[in-house]
C-alpha cells in the first residue's frame, strides 16, 4: 500500500511541475518584450526617427504613444512625454560610453542615490537595461557634472542636470516606458 501512495504522489508531483512549466512557457511566449528586454518599435529601432528640421527639439516622429521617455542616440535628447501624447520637458544629456540598442523598455529599478561607475556620487537613478555586464539608466552627478565619460571606461549612465534628474526622478517610475531611437 506504501508503494502505490509513494507512486501516487509522485505522479501527482510530475504532472504539478509539468503543468507550472507549461503555464510558465505559455505567460513568456505571450508576454510583451519589456523589463529591459528590447521590443521593436515602428520605424524608429529599424532607422533614425524622422526629425522635424525647422524645430529640432520636437518629438520625433514614430517614437511610440501615449505616456513614455524618448531616448535619442544621436541627438543625446530625451523627451518626457504625457498620456495626452505632448511633451512635458526634453533636454540635452551626456550618454556613457556603452549605448543601448534602439527598442522599447521599461524602468526596472531606481535609485534615489549611489555611486555611478566612473566613481561620482548620483542622484534619482532611472534603470531600464543592461547591455552585456553594463547597467543603463538616467542619473545626475550630486555635483551637477555632465561631462563626457572616459571612453576607455564602459558606463551606461547618461548623465542630466539635477533639475533634469529631478523631473525624471517624478515622471520615471518603476515600469515606465522609455523609447529608445537613433
Amino acid at each position: 500500500m506504501a508503494s502505490s501512495s509513494s507512486t501516487l504522489v509522485a505522479g501527482l508531483t510530475a504532472a504539478a511541475v509539468g503543468t507550472v512549466g507549461f503555464l510558465a512557457y505559455q505567460a513568456s511566449a505571450n508576454a510583451p518584450a519589456t523589463f529591459g528586454r528590447p521590443q521593436a518599435i515602428a520605424a524608429a529601432a529599424a532607422s533614425k526617427a524622422p526629425r522635424d528640421k525647422s524645430n529640432p527639439t520636437a518629438l520625433p516622429a514614430g517614437s511610440g504613444e501615449g505616456e513614455r521617455v524618448v531616448y535619442s542616440i544621436d541627438d543625446d535628447r530625451v523627451w518626457l512625454v504625457g498620456e495626452d501624447g505632448k511633451v512635458q520637458r526634453t533636454f540635452k544629456v551626456t550618454p556613457g560610453s556603452v549605448d543601448p540598442p534602439p527598442g522599447a523598455y521599461v524602468v526596472t529599478s531606481r535609485s534615489n542615490t549611489t555611486t555611478g561607475t566612473d566613481g561620482t556620487p548620483i542622484e534619482h537613478v532611472v534603470r531600464f537595461t543592461t547591455v552585456g555586464e553594463v547597467v543603463i539608466g538616467f542619473s545626475a552627478a550630486v555635483n551637477g557634472s555632465t561631462r563626457m565619460p572616459d571612453p576607455a571606461v564602459r558606463t551606461g549612465g547618461i548623465r542630466q542636470s539635477r533639475a533634469d534628474g529631478n523631473a525624471m526622478w517624478r515622471f520615471a517610475t518603476i515600469g515606465e516606458r522609455i523609447i529608445v531611437i537613433r
